[in-house]
């Protein structure tokens, strides 16, 4: 049996991590120390706690700790580990972002462009964060169409060439240096002026796109007038979505405001980059009830930039914080070079600073207004649903299944989690159906049922999220599909309930089918909204996941393996008509007066997108 008492005299006075942990062993709370024999001694000696602090204690059964060589160390490894068990008693971030950036490979002799969502120190240059990866997708094709830089994937050194360009080329939006199409030198002038866009320099970019667009017009090429005309106002509405808050600034900064509740805070930050506001975004942390402002800002400081992927050159806070210093060094040595925090008393910071603050002071009121009303709302409904099946127990985790696939191809399933009636969307699963073949929703239903429980029973780290079972299964289905269920379930010696949940001929959720009876109710029923959201959650996020899957595999399964389609029709094709989408709607006239086809070929394509029409012919 741990001993406390005995224990306490064994600490050392090394630096270090404490973990306290309940008669379960759970770990409640995590916390860093300079010295771990004095600030563990203080938990249990001192009664001038807070309150939360003592609820704390009175729950500590053992505790463990972690040595380690200094501040810094102890600092990342206490943001670590209050991440990975979520403890009761931490102040915890709720959002953890990973935003996407825009990475241009510099370091190599001709750069390539593309999305990441991790900085390296690699010798490229990375743009952002961006708060959409809309937007950043949207701004790497405008990149790609105006000065085409190679996305692809090849190391090209200038010494090898490759056998023949990709899709890309042919369509216009590379200028094939894999071929050896382009000097060097031409492409790197085209990378600066990609380099120029990105530092947020598109006026010289649109004065020089307007001359473009203006000479060929003036030599009646309005084709090519109109397409910089179109980049011109692509260019403008990325330029108006920047506000300009420091012209003469080119540092990278975030700017943070708090606002604080009665047990939770809202943090929210803006990105600057350049001296340009690219985006804000708003984080919640629970468990702050008697923490002070410092300890909040410091607790959301440790956990979101020692996860982050990038670290701004100066952070911007309203009040100073205790180790000021050492956070600085942390994120110092992570970033590589200098960073600072500091605290503007004056000036456009400090009014900034103001203005952050009024925002998350209004999303904080009214987000705990919704949040406390749809859980209130949730938790009526699962009081409902337990006593309408008659459960042992409120099911306050339940998970719900759906199968999804077009023809039998690319069949997946997905698992939706809804704890406490709220999405738990860190906890979804998805399954791509490896052992069935064709249209078998009930044989796809029992492998999704037997690999997720296969993985719940191995409890292992690897296996996180599936470690814990539901009190209540749901299935997007009627008696054979809730059927198929139990057998799964009643294999592996487990008692959930199972229901299946059914749809009227208007594919609107009508009820549960439970122990082969049929439970309807009224839609204006809460249990009926929290079935209904069930539902719907997990159809859309199997359909979402298939229609990715055939998004992937698209271009190669609808035009490669049409008869008399080779690589270059198909490419004329694309040039021709844009997209597979509008080639399925031209009539075999229209295909066979494309560059490059023939009647025999044209036929081939109609037939292969009508299958109900595979005799048409041209008279």
């Amino acid at each position: 049996m741990f001993d406390i008492q005995e224990e306490l005299k064994k600490i050392p006075d090394n630096p270090g991590v404490y973990l306290m942990k309940n008669k379960f062993g759970e770990i409640i709370y995590v916390g860093k120390a300079k010295n771990l024999k004095r600030r563990v001694k203080q938990y249990f000696q001192s009664r001038n706690h807070t309150g939360k602090i003592n609820a704390m204690v009175s729950n500590i059964s053992e505790f463990e700790y972690i040595i380690v060589d200094n501040e810094v160390e102890s600092l990342i490894l206490e943001a670590n580990y209050i991440k990975k068990y979520k403890p009761k008693y931490n102040t915890l971030l709720k959002d953890d972002k990973q935003y996407p950036y825009i990475k241009l490979t510099i370091q190599e002799k001709y750069p390539r462009i593309f999305k990441v969502r991790e900085v390296k120190k690699d010798g490229a240059k990375y743009y952002g964060p961006y708060i959409s990866s809309y937007a950043v997708n949207e701004i790497i094709d405008i990149i790609g169409n105006m000065y085409k830089l190679r996305k692809c994937y090849h190391k090209l050194d200038g010494t090898k060439k490759l056998n023949r360009p990709c899709l890309n080329y042919h369509i216009g939006r590379c200028t094939a240096p894999c071929m050896g199409n382009v000097n060097e030198k031409v492409y790197r002038e085209e990378t600066n002026k990609a380099i120029s866009f990105l530092q947020g320099k598109e006026e010289d970019l649109i004065k020089d796109l307007k001359e473009k667009m203006i000479s060929a017009s003036d030599n009646l090429d309005f084709e090519k007038a109109a397409k910089y005309r179109d980049q011109i106002k692509a260019l403008e509405m990325i330029a108006e979505k920047q506000k300009i808050i420091s012209p003469n600034s080119t540092l990278d900064q975030d700017v943070i405001g708090s606002a604080i509740g009665i047990d939770e805070a809202c943090i929210q930050i803006f990105f600057i980059r350049n001296g340009k506001i690219i985006g804000r975004e708003h984080y919640l942390l629970t468990n702050t009830d008697n923490e002070t402002r410092e300890e909040i800002l410091s607790s959301f400081i440790s956990q979101f930039y020692t996860g982050t992927v990038y670290i701004p050159k100066e952070i911007y806070i309203e009040a100073d914080i205790e180790d000021m210093e050492l956070y600085e060094k942390v994120l110092t040595e992570k970033r590589g070079n200098k960073v600072c925090l500091k605290v503007p008393v004056k000036g456009e910071k400090s009014m900034l600073i103001k203005m952050i603050k009024k925002n998350a002071l209004e999303i904080l009121e009214k987000g705990s207004q919704r949040i406390k009303k749809n859980m209130d709302e949730s938790m009526e409904a699962l009081e409902s649903l337990k006593e309408l099946l008659n459960l042992n127990e409120l099911p306050k985790r339940i998970e719900a299944y759906d199968i999804s696939n077009i023809q039998g191809t690319e069949s997946v399933g997905s698992m939706v989690v809804f704890e406490n009636g709220i999405e738990s969307k860190s906890n979804y699963r998805r399954f791509k159906i490896k052992t069935v073949k064709g249209p078998n929703d009930y044989k796809s239903m029992e492998e999704v049922l037997e690999r997720r429980i296969n993985r719940g029973l191995q409890n292992s780290e690897e296996m996180k999220g599936f470690n814990k079972m539901p009190n209540l299964i749901l299935i997007d289905g009627g008696k054979g599909q809730t059927n198929i269920a139990e057998d799964v379930i009643a294999n592996y010696g487990l008692q959930i309930p199972i229901c299946g949940m059914i749809k009227d001929d208007k594919h609107t959720t009508r009820g549960l089918i439970y122990q082969n009876q049929e439970i309807e109710f009224k839609k204006t029923d809460k249990v009926y909204r929290l079935i209904y959201r069930i539902q719907e959650e997990a159809h859309r996020f199997a359909i979402d996941y298939h229609r990715n899957l055939r998004d992937k595999t698209l271009f190669k399964s609808e035009l490669d393996n049409i008869e008399n389609i080779g690589e270059k029709r198909k490419i004329n094709l694309l040039k021709t008509f844009g997209s597979v989408e509008k080639i399925k709607t031209k009539s075999i006239v229209e295909l066979k007066d494309a560059p490059g086809m023939n009647l025999k070929a044209a036929e081939s394509v109609y037939n292969y997108f009508h299958e109900n029409n595979t005799n048409s012919k041209i008279d």
